[in-house]
């Protein structure tokens, strides 16, 4: 009986982790090829890691809520064969024998330590390097969460508590292990403080927030603390593109095989607008600005749970209109069934949310960080409006929206994020009406 080793797949660019939710499997149980062992979460996307192989599992080295990394080994599966089947290592033995003797001194330090710092009550993230560097130089949990992370999101990285280390040091600060604040593992997070007491009555239910709820409420808090939010707003006469897409969209999806809705149409005149005003397709990273070379459209989109999530067009701007629908359709659908991967939701550089799906007529969406702006589309509604012709002005019935631009007031001036907003809706009410798709 020969062993498989089951690694944590790439998952994408820039995810170097993630956290086990959930294992499908127990040791013991049969499995086959391509079926799903565990399930897995990154900070925005859940997803399943199938076997490569038909066997039996035999051994988990990893628990529920564990952080493992790309490329570990995270369980064992027995199938038929006489050798030993590793598929990142040819050293298999000596590495097992480094694993056991490393949980062996692990061991070791946590019963001959009498205080040890338990970095779980921290609502922030911290990779395990950085968590050990921490335990090792008697970094307290106050400590580590005062620290600015100078990697993506905000994390702190081994230079950053590195150089705390050193600056504490020369400072000449104490850093034994018994000035850290210890708190029993059983012991809950703390929580902030309500702004208000929240009276219960005997009626109410108490719901916890689940996984994907926490990590958005966290990102929505720190992108208003970060950003300087101010809104720019403009009324949009979309009637040339409604009369277009009713005369269009049954031949369209006969040919195409994909429903043409409107959301592609205003992705093509973002597109077409961050070209125009590249200032609008930037990152700030501190005090430095980047200046993204792809146009990387975000769409916010529903989930099963209700939840919502930004899967990432790439190089939008190179896309045409077919090409765009099938782009919207392909994320749009793999969200509604939760089988979006890591790298659908990496790399955006703008985002365009879609409040008029809910009947909203506009709205005032919170940025999506490190981005500077995010426009929200509203519903499209008959209206009564003036109508200048060279005979003179009449009312009319026309169809019209509301766009709603959220920008960085640190980086992103009214001239640009007013301007912005106004070249979209020109492309918008320029539209060929007599275009082909």
């Amino acid at each position: 009986m020969a062993k498989f080793e089951l690694k944590l797949p790439k998952m994408g660019e820039s995810v170097a982790e993630a956290t086990i939710t959930n294992w499908l499997k127990k040791v013991g149980d049969s499995i086959q090829a391509d079926e799903a062992v565990l399930e897995i979460a990154t900070d925005k996307v859940d997803s399943e890691v199938p076997s490569e192989v038909s066997g039996v599992l035999s051994e988990i080295l990893f628990n529920v809520d564990d952080v493992v990394k790309v490329g570990q080994t995270i369980a064992y599966i027995d199938i038929e064969g006489g050798v030993v089947v590793d598929a990142g290592s040819s050293a298999k033995e000596e590495s097992i024998a480094a694993t056991i003797e490393k949980n062996i001194e692990a061991v070791k330090e946590t019963v001959t330590t009498p205080v040890v710092t338990d970095f779980s009550v921290s609502d922030k993230f911290f990779s395990p390097l950085v968590k050990n560097i921490a335990r090792e130089e008697g970094v307290s949990v106050d400590e580590l969460e005062s620290i600015s992370g100078s990697g993506k999101d905000g994390r702190v990285t081994k230079d950053d508590i590195l150089k705390f280390v050193e600056s504490r040091k020369s400072k000449g600060e104490s850093a034994t292990p018994e000035t850290n604040i210890s708190i029993p593992q059983s012991s809950p997070a703390p929580k902030a403080q309500s702004s208000a007491p929240v009276s219960l009555n005997g009626g109410d239910e108490i719901v916890e927030m689940d996984r994907m709820r926490k990590l958005i409420s966290k990102y929505m808090v720190e992108s208003v603390q970060t950003s300087a939010h101010v809104q720019s707003f403009i009324e949009v006469d979309v009637t040339n593109i409604v009369k277009w897409r009713d005369k269009v969209k049954n031949a369209f999806e006969k040919r195409e095989g994909e429903k043409l809705t409107f959301t592609p149409i205003f992705m093509e005149a973002v597109a077409k607008a961050l070209k125009d005003f590249p200032g609008m397709n930037i990152s700030v990273d501190g005090e430095n600005i980047i200046k993204r070379k792809n146009i990387n459209l975000g769409m916010a989109a529903a989930l099963p749970n209700g939840n919502l999530i930004v899967p990432v067009i790439k190089n939008a701007d190179q896309l045409n209109l077919v090409g765009m629908a099938k782009a919207v359709n392909d994320l749009g659908n793999r969200a509604k069934a939760g089988k979006l991967k890591p790298d659908d939701t990496q790399g955006g550089t703008y985002t365009v949310t879609n409040v008029g799906t809910f009947g909203s007529v506009f709205g005032t969406p919170i940025i999506n960080q490190p981005q500077v702006g995010i426009l929200a589309l509203g519903a499209i509604r008959k209206v009564p409006a003036v109508i200048e012709t060279p005979e003179g002005d009449f009312i009319g019935i026309r169809q019209k929206m509301f766009l709603s631009h959220s920008y960085d007031h640190r980086v992103v001036d009214g001239a640009l994020g007013g301007s912005f907003v106004k070249r979209v809706a020109e492309y918008l009410e320029a539209f060929d009406s007599n275009r082909d798709y």
